[in-house]
Formats: C-alpha cells, structure tokens, sequence
C-alpha cells in the first residue's frame, strides 16, 4: 500500500519542495480560483463584509496568484486540487456570477498534475447547460459538476436539476453541491438556505448511479448529513468550509469510524487555509486508515482520479 504524506511529513521527506509534483498527498476537493483576476473581474461573488466574517487573512483578501496557491498547496503536503468553474445562478439576475469554464480549463492545462476542474451548474441554461456540461468532461477533462442550489433558489431535489443529474450519470462523473446552511456573501444579494442534507434522499433514490457529495459539513444539520450518507451508497460528504477543530464531534466520529470510506478532504479555499486544515487535520489523531481514506483515497475513488 502506497506511503501517504501531507503536512510537515510530506515537506520533511521532500516531497513538498514549491514546484514539485507531490507524490501521494493529499487532494483536496473544494477549491476556488482565487487571484486578483477573479477578485478584480467580480468571479468569486464575495464582498468585504463576507472576508470579514470568515477572518479572511486581509493580505489575501485581493487574491493571491496561482503559482502562490501552488506554494501553499506544497507547504501543506497537496497533491491536487479541485478548482471549480463556478456558475451561481442565473447570471441575469442581479448578484449572479459566473468563473468561465475556459478560465478554470486554462489553469488546469497548465498544471495538469496539480488541478483538476468542476463544472459548476445552472439549471437556468436549459440544453445549452447540458451541452456546456459535456463540452467540459469530454473536451476539457473536468472531473465532476458542482452546484450552489442557493444560488438558484431550489432545494437539491428540485426537479429543474434532474437532466443535470441525468448527464452526470451518463458522463460517470459525480456532482457536490453545498448542503447546509449558506451565510451572507454579498449584501446586495441574500440568500435562503435551502439545501437541507435531506433533500439528497430523493435525489439519491431516483439517481442510484449518481455520485452526490455534500460539501460544507451540512452545518447545522449534520446529523442530517450522515445519515443520507449511512442510507445511501452512492451518498459521501467533504469536510470543507469550516475548520477542522470546529468540525462537528458527530462527523468526525464517523469519519473515524464506521463512515470512514465516505468522507472527503476540502478546504473552500480562501475561506479555509489548506496549511491551516492540514494541521488541524493531524490534530484530530484520526486512525491511520481513516485519515488515508479522508484525505485522499476516498478522492481517487469518487472522483476516478490518477492515482
């Protein structure tokens, strides 16, 4: 069985030098392009008030270029991340937003052992949505979909998502969607919360096929969460988006335990740090299996990555 190495092991070993290509590390699955590009071109949908509630760094607040993202990703022992090309909604409506697949393709060719890119969803592109979605698996190598259903106004198992599903299980690739509560990231737009980890049992049922990964813990109601992942096979979670010491004591159980083949590594990157949610990560004293599943043999097998 390969040796997996991230944090001070992976930089102590050698194998985190900035520019080298990480061998067996971790993979972290919720990943934004955030550079002074996004920030300047209005791609990531946060405001200040948004980097302020999170204790966002303030020297990041502008960005931080990729090659600085590849740096942090090396100290913290990251293999590979996922970025995602998001698309919050219908963009003709004020506070909607849109990462270009083009961009996120772009990164990827560039640096192809170190991301992989996301499709992110809007069901209000109708066929051209769907046709965007296969351009993405099929030209540019994407590894997954991704969908803000708060962005859009409808809980996951709304039925206008349905032929996204449907694409997703004919291309075999999974889709995350953010479950859980969402906080306020734009004061010119506020958001309901409507993606209760629940309504991922119909969607889970009538798409046995489909890989569903709820990201961001399901917070508050993770509960709900692990249970729609204990249910269902086809059913996994990321922990992502909160810092691991602020991690449910619920999921870190079972992701210790007997739930320990179906959570993922994420950071929500630049809400979380990756140093940071590696560090915190070692902290928790996880199993050996365990934590080798969590950050990132879990990854290879939902996402059918390289390994």
């Amino acid at each position: 069985m390969p040796v997996f190495q991230c944090g001070p092991a992976a930089r102590a070993s050698g194998t985190g030098t900035a520019g080298e290509h990480l061998k067996k590390g971790a993979i972290d699955i919720v990943c934004n392009l955030f550079t002074p590009e996004e920030v300047a071109n209005g791609h990531t949908g946060l405001d200040d008030a948004f980097k302020a509630q999170v204790r966002m760094p303030p020297e990041i607040r502008g960005g931080v270029t990729v090659d600085n993202y590849l740096e942090r990703m090396d100290r913290a022992g990251i293999e590979r991340s996922l970025l995602i090309a998001v698309r919050a909604g219908d963009i003709n409506v004020k506070g909607g937003f849109e990462l270009p697949y083009a961009r996120v393709r772009d990164v990827c060719q560039q640096h192809p052992t170190r991301f992989s890119g996301l499709a992110g969803i809007d069901p209000f592109r109708g066929m051209q949505g769907l046709r965007d979605l296969e351009q993405a698996v099929r030209e540019f190598g994407f590894v997954g979909a991704h969908l803000y259903p708060h962005w859009c106004g409808l809980a996951p198992d709304h039925a206008k998502y349905y032929p996204y599903y449907a694409k997703c299980c004919e291309l075999d690739v999974p889709i995350m969607l953010q479950v859980g509560h969402n906080l306020v990231y734009s004061r010119e737009r506020r958001l309901p919360s409507v993606g209760r980890p629940i309504c991922l049992d119909q969607v889970a049922i009538d798409f046995p096929e489909l890989r569903l990964i709820g990201i961001h813990i399901g917070v508050p109601w993770t509960d709900e969460m692990i249970s729609m992942c204990w249910k269902h096979e086809n059913v996994f979670a990321a922990g992502d988006a909160y810092a691991p010491k602020h991690w449910p004591q619920a999921f870190v159980h079972y992701a210790n335990t007997y739930g320990k083949e179906k959570i993922l590594f994420g950071t929500d990157w630049p809400v979380i740090d990756p140093e940071r949610a590696v560090r915190e990560i070692d902290e928790l004293n996880l199993r050996p299996e365990a934590k080798r599943l969590l950050m990132r043999e879990n990854a290879l097998r939902v996402f059918k990555l390289p390994a």
